[in-house]
This record gives structure tokens, sequence and C-alpha cells, in this order.
């Protein structure tokens, strides 16, 4: 995998759309949450496409993949975020659950990317 070709890599397209989702989800949790729990959960979103980027670059498959794992990492945060903030009734229930969907599609993408990575 070239480094200057992270960009055609359908996960990291996938986070890139989801970083952008999960601002406009957490735009409207309550502002006494601003450096709490909605920063939290915006720099693991943006941990998971800036990592998957990252790896791009690696000069081995075996540091691609473990950039991946990081991506995953970050992924489970946010969802663990995204629970804390649904169960505190912070935003829209309906919102919340379409982002955790979306997320199960993304983690599904990474570890299968993963998987082709540590294959190849």
């Amino acid at each position: 995998m070239k480094a200057h070709q992270f960009r055609k890599i359908v996960v990291w397209q996938r986070g890139m759309q989801f970083v952008t989702k999960v601002y406009e989800t957490t735009s409207v949790f309550p502002s006494k949450e601003q450096f709490g729990l909605t920063d939290q959960i915006r720099r693991a979103a943006i941990s998971i496409p800036l990592n998957i980027a990252e790896g791009s670059g690696s000069s081995s498959n075996r540091e691609f993949f473990h950039f991946l794992t990081i991506a995953k990492r970050s992924a489970y945060e946010v969802i663990t975020g995204l629970e804390i903030a649904q169960s505190l009734h912070y935003g829209k229930s309906l919102t919340i659950q379409s982002l955790i969907r979306e997320w199960e599609e993304i983690c599904s993408m990474i570890v299968g990317f993963s998987k082709q990575i540590n294959e190849s």
C-alpha cells in the first residue's frame, strides 16, 4: 500500500464520514460536557481515520496492522462514549443508534482489512 493512496481505502473514507456524524451528534450534548465526554468521543472518532492514514505510510504490513489495531481500539472508545451519552440522555436516541450501527460496519471493515494486511 503506497502512503499517498490512503484516500482510496474505503474504511478510511467511512471513518471520515463517521467523524463528521460524530461531530454533528455531539454538538447538541450539554455544554458542561464540552471538555469531558464530548471531547473524548470526538478525539477517539478522529483517531480512527488518522491511524488508518498513518498506518498506510508504514514501511511494513506489520506496522500498518498495528495502526489498524489502534484505529479499532479508538472505535471501541467511541462506541462506549456514545453509549454513556445515550444512558445520560444526551442527544437523540435514534441518532446515536444510527451511529452505533455505522460503527459496527466500520469495525467489521477494520477487522477485515487488518486480516487482509496481516496475510499479505
